[in-house]
């Protein structure tokens, strides 16, 4: 197992780059999954949103939840990027990749990444619209997803 690739960075990334960069790097997996999130409007309202953090608590935080993603699913290899900073519609604000021997681990420790980072990262999301600006709060299903995984 590698030691799993943690970025927190404003800058945009090209995520087929990502990817293949990824992939050759995964040792021998023979499987590799990626999630990539978007920014979306799904009301056409949005015009930015803005993420915040903690440098020296996020990156150690979801150091720790890809260290333990990379144990329970044995991947061979793991990445997670995140982005700060304003975004605006149609950007890219993260990226989970994992590898495993078997498509089964690598897609399950996917999903645990993306539950955990949507649900517990420390990261705060400010949506700016037309009408002002408000903190994103946490959805109910965010926090039911995470539950799952025990």
């Amino acid at each position: 197992m590698n030691a799993p690739q943690i970025r927190v960075q404003a800058a945009a990334f090209d995520q087929g780059a990502e990817l293949n960069r990824f992939s050759s790097a995964a040792g021998p997996a023979g499987a590799v999954v990626s999630f990539s999130g978007i920014v979306r409007d799904e009301g056409g309202m949005l015009e930015a949103l803005e993420i915040e953090h903690y440098p020296a608590m996020t990156a150690v935080a979801i150091q720790a939840i890809a260290e333990e993603a990379a144990r329970r699913w044995s991947l061979t290899a793991t990445l997670v990027i995140h982005r700060f900073g304003r975004l605006v519609p149609g950007e890219a604000i993260m990226m989970v990749a994992t590898a495993a021997l078997h498509r089964r681990e690598a897609f399950e420790a996917a999903e645990f990444l993306m539950d955990y980072l949507k649900s517990r990262a420390p990261f705060w999301k400010k949506a700016f619209t037309a009408g002002g600006a408000e903190w994103v709060a946490a959805r109910d299903s965010d926090e039911e997803a995470l539950g799952r995984w025990g």
